[in-house]
C-alpha cells in the first residue's frame, strides 16, 4: 500500500505555476469566469438567505468579500457562501463526476483576499486542487451509486489542497490538512432535490479552508487518512475496493487538460443536458406540440438514470434532476433556461401531462471520459400517428470539454448571469479580468459589486 497521503503533500509542497501546462491556462480563466457568473445569478437564492443569516452573520471577523460584495466576512465564511451561491442553480460547471469550480473558485478567492494572494499563485492553487480532485476520482468513479455526492466528497479534500498550496504550508502541515478535510468529507445524493445540494458545494469550501487553517495552527491529523483500510478511499467506496496503490501522477500526467470541464449552457444537472438538446433539435420547424406525441424513450448511461430520480416533479429542485422535465421542456418550451426552471413551471398543467409520457431506459456502457455517463444517447419519439423521430447517437454538445464554448459564447452567459447585479459596462470589467485572472497583482483587486447584498452595513 502507497503512502497516497504523504505523496500528494509532497506534490502540493512543490508546485508552482512555471510547472502548469500551457493548455491549463486558458481552462482556469475559463474557470474562474464561469463559476463569478453563476455565484452572481445565485445571490438571491433561498440557499444563499439561509446560510448567510444562519452562519455568515453572526461571524464577526471581515476578512474577505462575501460574493464579492462591500459586505466582508471571515474567510471561510466567504468560502461557504460563494459555494452555495455558485452551485444553487446548478449552472456551474461538471467534470469528474462532480462540480469542482463551485467549491474550488469560492475557496481560492476567500482565502486568496485573506493572504492577498496573486493571480498566479490563485491559479497555481485552482490547478493543485483540481489535480488532487482528479487523482482521488480515477482511484474509485462510482460514488453515486453508493449515494454519495462527489462534489463534497472529493472537493472539500481538493479545497484543502488548493488552500494550503496558498498558504505555502510545508509538507507535514499539508497531510494534516489533508486528513482533517478527510473527516470533513460527505454529502448525500439523496439531498438533490432540495437547496442543501447547493449548500454542499459551500460546505466543502469552507470545510478544505477550515482543515488548512487547522493544520497551520497544529492540529494534527493520520498520516494515512486517504489511503488507510480505514481512510477516506475505502469509506466512500461504492465497491469498498478502491485503487490503493497505483503510483501518483501528480505533476507527471497533468489530468486537467486531459479531464477538462464542462461548461454548463442550461441550469440542470448536465446529464439531462444531451437530449434536451437532441430534442429540441428534432422539433425544430416541425409544428409538432405535446398533444401530437406519445412517448419519448431516452436511452442514457445508468449512473445517469440513478440520479435522475424525480420522474414526476413538482418543485424546481426536483426539476433539475429530472430527465421527465428536460424532455417537458423542449417540447413544451424548447428552452431551458434559469426563468423555466421555477415551482409555477414545473407544476404547470402541460408540463405534468407530459412527464408520464417520457421513459429513461439505462444504459450499461460506460464513457470512458466519465463512466457516470454512456458514450452516447438517444431520443425516441413516437407521435400519436405512428411516426417514429430518432435523434441518432447523441455524444456530445456545445460546452463539453470536447466542443467548448467560444469567448463570446462564455461571454454570453457570463452578461445574462450578472444582469441583475451588475451594468453590462460593469460585467464586461469582470469579464475582461477574470479572463486574465493570472495577471492579477492580488486576489484583493477583483472589483468589489455592492448591489450584492444591498447596501446593508453586514452581510
Amino acid at each position: 500500500m502507497r503512502n497516497l497521503t504523504a505523496d500528494i503533500a509532497q506534490f502540493l509542497a512543490s508546485i508552482d505555476f512555471g510547472q502548469l501546462p500551457e493548455a491549463a491556462l486558458p481552462l482556469v480563466r475559463n474557470a474562474f469566469t464561469d463559476t463569478v457568473a453563476v455565484m452572481m445569478v445565485g445571490t438571491d437564492q433561498p440557499v444563499v438567505d439561509i446560510v448567510r443569516r444562519t452562519l455568515v452573520e453572526p461571524a464577526g471577523a471581515q476578512e474577505a468579500r462575501a460574493c464579492l460584495s462591500s459586505h466582508r466576512v471571515k474567510a471561510p465564511d466567504a468560502a461557504l457562501l460563494g459555494g452555495a451561491s455558485a452551485h444553487s442553480l446548478d449552472f456551474d460547471d461538471q467534470s469528474l463526476s462532480g462540480h469542482p469550480s463551485a467549491v474550488l473558485v469560492p475557496a481560492i478567492l476567500a482565502e486568496g483576499e485573506a493572504l492577498g494572494s496573486s493571480g498566479r499563485e490563485l491559479v497555481t492553487a485552482y490547478v493543485a486542487g483540481y489535480e488532487v480532485w482528479c487523482e482521488l476520482w480515477r482511484r474509485d468513479k462510482n460514488y453515486h451509486r453508493k449515494g454519495w455526492h462527489p462534489t463534497p466528497v472529493l472537493g472539500t479534500i481538493a479545497a484543502a489542497a488548493a488552500t494550503a498550496v496558498l498558504h505555502k504550508l510545508p509538507k507535514d502541515r499539508i497531510a494534516a490538512a489533508l486528513s482533517i478535510a478527510a473527516s470533513h468529507a460527505g454529502g448525500l445524493a439523496a439531498n438533490f432535490p432540495s437547496m442543501t445540494k447547493g449548500y454542499h458545494a459551500g460546505m466543502a469550501a469552507r470545510n478544505g479552508l477550515i482543515s488548512v487553517r487547522l493544520a497551520a495552527a497544529g492540529l494534527t491529523g493520520s498520516d494515512s487518512a486517504l489511503e488507510n483500510p480505514q481512510g477516506f478511499l475505502t469509506a466512500f467506496s461504492a465497491d469498498n475496493a478502491p485503487d490503493r496503490d497505483a503510483p501518483v501522477q501528480l505533476g507527471i500526467e497533468w489530468y486537467l487538460p486531459k479531464h477538462s470541464l464542462l461548461v454548463k449552457r442550461y441550469p440542470t444537472c448536465y446529464f439531462m443536458h444531451r437530449s434536451f438538446e437532441a430534442t429540441v433539435k428534432m422539433l425544430e420547424g416541425k409544428g409538432i406540440t405535446g398533444d401530437d406525441i406519445e412517448t419519448v424513450e431516452v436511452k442514457m448511461g445508468r449512473g445517469q438514470t440513478t440520479v435522475l430520480v424525480n420522474h414526476q416533479p413538482t418543485t424546481r429542485y426536483a426539476a433539475q434532476f429530472s430527465g421527465e422535465f428536460a424532455i417537458a421542456a423542449a417540447v413544451l418550451m424548447g428552452k431551458m433556461g434559469v426563468t423555466e426552471l421555477t415551482d409555477a413551471v414545473v407544476q404547470r398543467a402541460d408540463m405534468q401531462a407530459f412527464y408520464p409520457k417520457v421513459k429513461l431506459t439505462p444504459l450499461d456502457e460506460q464513457d470512458p471520459r466519465d463512466p457516470v455517463f454512456s458514450p452516447t444517447e438517444t431520443v425516441t419519439i413516437k407521435l400519436h400517428n405512428g411516426t417514429v423521430l430518432e435523434s441518432g447517437p447523441i455524444e456530445t454538445i456545445r460546452g463539453h470539454a470536447s466542443d467548448p464554448l467560444t469567448t463570446e459564447e462564455l461571454w454570453q452567459k457570463f452578461a445574462a448571469c450578472t444582469e441583475k447585479t451588475h451594468t453590462q459596462a460593469a460585467a464586461k470589467e469582470l469579464f475582461t479580468l477574470l479572463q486574465s485572472v493570472d495577471t492579477l497583482s492580488s486576489a484583493r483587486d477583483v472589483p468589489t459589486c455592492r448591489s450584492v447584498f444591498g447596501d446593508r452595513s453586514d452581510v
